[in-house]
């Protein structure tokens, strides 16, 4: 569905009985702006990516977060992310919730993009501060489009780090061909956050 109609689409689902859906790019802001209530993260992150119908309104939430934080603790094979120093690339809906939720969880986390505007907003809204070449870091979560070939001191630090994933999967987890280096793709960032969003359509 092409962005503008995330609204309209909503509410067609509603209408015709449905009890929730889940929502992707590029449609996470459109579907924050139309629901009535939200959770935590999707306040933080101004996006959501599940919508729950409950007589006639809609409660929108956000699940990335729990799939990052699953997806950190998988690849980094820890029984939690409290204290791994994770670099969230990206400042979009996905990295902003990605962010926001692994510091909840205790991670150490930091954030980079390539606007610098655009990075400082998002830095902003999930609470966390800005990557530096001297930032230590245990894993790297990408939440970057498919196709964005990282450069310079950022790329360097993405080679050097121990676990680097990748949070599109399929055709579109491209960043592991670019770096030429293992990646784990987001197929565990998925899985935890469909579980999560069915769970929140079974609870309401």
């Amino acid at each position: 569905m092409p962005a503008g109609h995330a609204a309209g689409a909503l509410e067609r689902f509603r209408d015709l009985g449905y009890r929730g859906v889940n929502v992707t790019t590029p449609l996470k802001e459109e579907a924050f702006a139309r629901c009535d209530a939200h959770d935590a993260l999707a306040l933080a992150s101004g996006s959501v990516n599940t919508v729950v119908f409950e007589r006639g309104s809609m409660f929108g939430a956000n699940t990335d977060g729990a799939g990052a934080v699953a997806a950190v603790r998988e690849a980094t094979g820890r029984d939690a992310a409290s204290g791994v120093a994770v670099l969230v690339l990206g400042a979009g809906p996905t990295a902003r919730a990605a962010a926001r939720a692994l510091v909840d969880a205790g991670a150490a986390v930091t954030l980079w993009n390539r606007t610098r505007a655009r990075e400082e907003a998002a830095c902003a809204a999930a609470g966390v501060r800005a990557w530096t070449p001297l930032s230590s870091v245990d894993a790297v979560l990408s939440a970057l489009s498919p196709g964005g070939a990282l450069v310079g001191a950022v790329r360097a630090a993405v080679l050097r780090a121990p676990v680097v994933i990748d949070a599109n999967y399929g055709v579109r987890a491209t960043l592991g061909a670019d770096l030429a280096r293992p990646v784990v793709d987001g197929h565990a960032m998925l899985r935890a956050s469909a579980r999560a969003s069915f769970a929140l359509f079974a609870a309401r």
